[in-house]
């Protein structure tokens, strides 16, 4: 042979070992160079790039690309050697920052995200995690390393309804109003995704898709749970978040483990294909929750086999399985191709849309296109996102108590204090469930916080935990408290839910303070001589009315899972450097036996918009240092035809001492309907800083779309509408010293 024939064929030999070691193919001598396929030519539109690669690939790898959605061993997608295809890994968790890919800034868990009721906060913090999840990847792939959590897909935001307060992932949601939820998806997909014209920065996965609201474990488990649900509610309550999230651009949707009125989720066609695509106009891909396609045979028993099982999913709707096993479901979908369940067709309008993300995200265009591919690691935790991580942090603070003169602002030295409880020092507890690497050097504890600032316990601090298994706090030391707060001035206790309580997968029996912790906050204020703080992190609600009537705690401060900043923003707050206000994201209960069983799915004394008891704190209320007028209210126009839309206008005055933020808040009432509906409904809100003295015109548009109810279908009613805005809902027993004002409009047919 000739030098060159003989080094070509060497070549070959050599790469055909190793295909063969790695199960990849060797290309042809006579095989075009991929970068000649017209699905590599950046300059075709993305739809004819797409049908071009599908169209080059066989029914194997079609089916390998959907079921490797990427949990655990379950991805990443593998390579398609011959077309040039890299491996892909799909999974991803961005709730509150990069999780576990390595370091990460931490935000503030969701729950508390939402409380800030800021549009622009969730935006910074999207953007944030992006820059961090990009340029991780981008080092992650040059080395090639494509390993769970490496990747650009996130499984993220969580928009389900906070509809009990004993839900396990409650956390994990922006509370249990559907408008504020959608607005705040908004935020999150936009920040998250990027705005450059082209390309995706990381693609949001909005979740769980739908009706999952618990339970986890409680008293059934998710995998099996059907959740019976009337239109009206279905509707109302639970789908028109993730309609938003649908119209803000994102380019996932992950299904949910539950039945829908006795159909999987996952294989629910009226869920996936007619209300998802058809009438939404959803281009992007339907991801299954971690095992959720297994469970549509093993838990809810609606398929008999695996073939079938596939099938059901894929012609539902589902592109992409994340399972739990290598060989999982969708491994046997060329099976069910055979045996004429699904169609090839059908197969490749499936994997379409997983290919369309990955050319979004830049993937087959050269890398000096994408701006986003510059990203390096040196963004994470850098200044910029360690200040975003603090300004969420104190956002989210939500003052539900404070008595006058007595309370918060601490403005003078208090010489001894103490600080105590089972949060005080315990940095995973201030995390929440998916949070990201905690980077022990950025975090600072609500101890550690308080010791920093010269204010609090300037002769002597002294502190304790109490609970000697954490949160649960089943074995408690009420010695330690007591010497701990003995006739100090003021007593700080840090006390609430954590991991160990509320997750994921682990639902709460009722809404008290977990363990001996009331007992901990009784023996804290007898020991102390001056007055107490209350400061709580958690989620689900808990029932605090001791401390709420008790006249020697003098503030309540909700404080959620505040992440890395969590005792930078406490001693900010404590000591007037911030004026907090946040709001609540969801009703507080006064007592168990307000709250339907978490099984039953109808929405009768569920949030704000239902429930006709009398809460403890209501959704949307918050106190703030300083105190705020409304006045000058306009509705223009005062009557409309259906489908119009009404103008409201308001002047909001700080008419206190201190600087401070207000979050407006705009209400709507049906005055008289012949149909259930909600008995108020948030359709506007803004979070605004305004100067001791000063005031401010907003300006606010009810669009015709939120006028509507649904009967058998969307539909907007004529008759009388009540508008009211303030910093809080109207009427309660339970309210900030600002005023709400109201007016109507008519609409008319």
């Amino acid at each position: 042979m000739e030098a060159p024939l003989l080094l070509s064929w060497l070549l070959l030999l050599c790469f055909g070992r190793l295909a063969a070691e790695h199960g990849l193919s060797p290309p042809s001598p006579a095989s075009p160079r991929v970068q000649d396929y017209p699905f590599m030519n950046w300059s075709l539109p993305w739809d004819q790039r797409v049908q071009d690669l599908v169209s080059r690939l066989t029914l194997d790898e079609m089916v390998q690309q959907m079921a490797h959605g990427g949990a655990s061993n379950n991805g990443p997608a593998p390579a398609i050697t011959r077309l040039g295809i890299k491996p892909y890994q799909w999974g991803t968790e961005c709730l509150s920052g990069d999780v576990d890919a390595g370091p990460a800034t931490s935000f503030p868990q969701a729950l508390g995200m939402s409380a800030t009721f800021n549009y622009d906060m969730v935006y910074k913090m999207a953007k944030a995690t992006s820059d961090e999840v990009r340029a991780k990847n981008n080092n992650y792939t040059s080395h090639g390393d494509y390993s769970f959590h490496t990747g650009l897909s996130c499984w993220s935001p969580v928009i389900n309804i906070l509809r009990d307060p004993r839900w396990g992932r409650n956390q994990e949601t922006y509370g249990e109003d559907p408008w504020l939820s959608g607005f705040l998806s908004r935020a999150y997909v936009t920040g998250l995704q990027g705005d450059h014209p082209r390309y995706v920065e990381a693609n949001a996965g909005c979740k769980h898709f739908d009706v999952y609201g618990g339970p986890e474990n409680i008293p059934v488990s998710r995998f099996s749970f059907d959740a019976k649900v009337s239109d009206r509610d279905w509707r109302m309550t639970f789908l028109p978040q993730f309609q938003d999230c649908v119209e803000s651009g994102a380019w996932s949707i992950m299904c949910s483990y539950n039945s829908i009125n006795g159909v999987p989720a996952c294989a629910n066609k009226q869920l996936l294909t007619d209300i998802l695509r058809n009438e939404w106009g959803f281009k992007g891909y339907v991801v299954s929750d971690q095992g959720a396609i297994e469970n549509i045979m093993q838990a809810h028993h609606y398929t008999s086999s695996i073939p079938a099982t596939a099938a059901a999913a894929v012609n539902a709707g589902t592109s992409l399985e994340d399972g739990n096993y290598y060989d999982n479901v969708f491994n046997h979908i060329g099976d069910a191709v055979n045996m004429g369940l699904i169609s090839q067709d059908t197969v490749k309008e499936a994997v379409s849309r997983l290919f369309i993300v990955r050319m979004r995200l830049g993937e087959f265009d050269p890398p000096d296109m994408n701006p986003y591919t510059k990203l390096e690691v040196s963004v994470v935790q850098s200044e910029e996102h360690r200040n975003i991580a603090l300004q969420a942090a104190l956002e989210t603070v939500v003052l539900m108590k404070n008595t006058k003169d007595k309370g918060l602002p601490i403005t003078q030295p208090v010489q001894s204090a103490c600080v105590v409880g089972p949060f005080i020092d315990n940095p995973p507890l201030l995390f929440g469930d998916y949070a990201p690497i905690i980077m022990d050097q950025y975090v600072v504890t609500p101890l550690a916080g308080i010791q920093k600032q010269t204010h609090i316990g300037t002769d002597k601090l002294n502190s304790a935990n109490g609970c000697n298994d954490g949160p649960k706090c089943n074995s408690y030391n009420g010695n330690d408290i007591k010497n701990a707060c003995s006739g100090v001035d003021l007593a700080i206790v840090c006390l609430g839910t954590g991991n160990d309580v509320e997750r994921e997968g682990s639902d709460r029996a009722d809404i008290s303070l977990p363990g001996s912790q009331l007992q901990l906050l009784q023996d804290a204020v007898g020991a102390a001589s001056g007055p107490a703080v209350l400061v709580l992190y958690n989620a689900g609600p808990l029932n605090i009315s001791w401390a709420k009537e008790n006249s020697s705690v003098v503030a309540i401060l909700e404080h959620f899972f505040p992440a890395q900043s969590a005792g930078s923003a406490l001693a900010r707050v404590l000591t007037g450097q911030y004026n907090p206000a946040g709001r609540l994201p969801n009703t507080w209960p006064a007592s168990l036996s307000q709250v339907p069983a978490i099984t039953n799915y109808t929405m009768v004394n569920r949030t704000y918009r239902y429930f006709e008891g009398e809460p403890l704190y209501s959704f949307g209320y918050g106190l703030s240092y300083t105190q705020f007028n409304y006045s000058d209210l306009s509705v223009v126009p005062k009557s409309i035809t259906a489908g119009g839309n009404v103008t409201v206008d308001v002047t909001v005055t700080n008419v206190g001492s201190l600087d401070g933020d207000e979050v407006v808040q705009v209400y709507i009432s049906w005055m008289k309907v012949p149909i259930p509906a909600p008995m108020r409904q948030l359709v506007g809100t803004q979070r605004v800083s305004i100067p001791s003295g000063k005031m401010t015109k907003l300006s606010f548009t009810i669009i015709s779309k939120q006028m509507q109810l649904y009967t058998t279908k969307w539909e907007i009613l004529p008759g009388e509408i009540a508008v009211y805005v303030g910093g809080q809902q109207p009427n309660q027993k339970t309210q900030a010293p600002s005023n709400v004002l109201n007016s109507t409009f008519s609409i008319t047919k």
